[in-house]
């Protein structure tokens, strides 16, 4: 079952940078490209270095320790060393809100 969380107000966020946000026990990177939203896990799948603070280009993100690209739509890496994909979650914008879908417990 997924379950949506407010994650910040659309003014909050810099087209320019990722921001962490943390929700439960959650990391998110979210990415704002233009006016549209993005959010991958925000740890590293090769180094657990911050995706957050790493620099954007197009649809990527930069790892700030090794250099591995991710594209913040979907959490797949473009380039080594990372070679596992992070998560991305899917988002949506209500009345200015940032709002993130998380899975709250598995589903059968």
């Amino acid at each position: 079952m997924s379950e949506w969380f407010k994650v910040g107000k659309t003014t909050e966020f810099d087209p320019s940078i990722g921001r962490r946000v943390e929700v439960g026990e959650h990391r998110l990177a979210i990415f704002r490209i233009e006016d549209d939203f993005y959010a991958i896990g925000d740890r590293c799948s090769h180094a657990e270095a911050s995706l957050a603070e790493g620099e954007l280009f197009e649809f990527g993100v930069e790892c700030p320790r090794h250099g591995s690209e991710f594209d913040v739509r979907t959490g797949v890496p473009g380039s080594l060393p990372a070679t596992r994909p992070v998560v991305s979650y899917e988002v949506s914008v209500v009345d200015g809100d940032v709002m993130v879908s998380l899975v709250t417990e598995v589903e059968e």
